[in-house]
């Protein structure tokens, strides 16, 4: 399949160029996906730690050194998820999804926090309860198998995002590990992939509560993050 993004991704990676679409990449979506579960890095902060390896605060003020570990990590996801961006979405996938965003975190020197592996406690999406940990490997298990009976579109890629929520199959990350499986999957079905943006969480928020009574918030959501990606593909001329 020519797929024009996934080429230009892998091949500005190999590059490392500065002001292209993958540094573009990078920086909106680790600091997005971040921002939404609470990170306190700024936009500028997070450039400059994919630019430097290093950060600045300028202003005096403490860094979460949590926030600068998953931003860090989450670099390294991105590329691991190019890597694998045309392989079939399968749990080993998701699992390197988490094991690489958590590694090196305060979690990870929890025992029952099981980075790279399915939740050992209950835990809740806002107020709703998720799936109990035991009953996660047979639901992610159904799950992935019914998305892979046919190919995918973005509706499709969505349905499975809010499914995966609800079963929460993480201690803690699963927002971003959910949402770094959304953009495989686009780059997989040849679908312009999207970032959604801090700006928007709450109508993010309000699409996956909203999701069993009406679709509609959620997808518009999504629509409204891949004509912010588009325009940028657009103006890099990519297309």
């Amino acid at each position: 399949m020519n797929n024009k993004i996934l080429d230009r991704l892998n091949e500005e990676r190999e590059m490392r160029l500065k002001g292209c679409l993958y540094h573009y990449t990078q920086v909106k979506f680790a600091y997005n996906t971040n921002r939404i579960e609470g990170s306190k890095l700024t936009e500028d902060q997070t450039r400059y730690i994919f630019e430097t390896s290093s950060i600045s605060t300028g202003d005096n003020k403490t860094v979460n050194v949590n926030d600068i570990i998953e931003t860090v990590n989450h670099f390294s996801c991105f590329d691991y998820l190019l890597k694998v961006a045309e392989n079939p979405l399968s749990e080993e996938i998701i699992k390197e999804f988490h094991g690489i965003l958590k590694r090196g975190t305060s979690d990870s020197f929890k025992d029952w926090f099981n980075i790279g592996e399915y939740k050992t406690r209950e835990n809740f999406v806002g107020d709703l309860k998720t799936a109990l940990p035991s009953e996660v490997p047979k639901k992610m298990k159904n799950l992935i198998s019914e998305y892979l009976k046919e190919d995918a579109d973005l509706n499709k890629i969505i349905d499975f995002h809010y499914h995966f929520e609800m079963i929460h199959p993480f201690q803690d990350g699963n927002g971003r590990v959910g949402r770094l499986v959304m953009f495989k999957e686009c780059l997989r079905n040849n679908i312009v992939p999207f970032i959604i943006e801090d700006e928007n969480k709450q109508f993010y928020y309000m699409g996956l509560k909203e999701y069993p009574k009406s679709r509609l918030r959620l997808i518009d959501t999504c629509l409204h993050s891949q004509d912010v990606y588009k325009s940028a593909i657009e103006y890099l001329n990519i297309a």
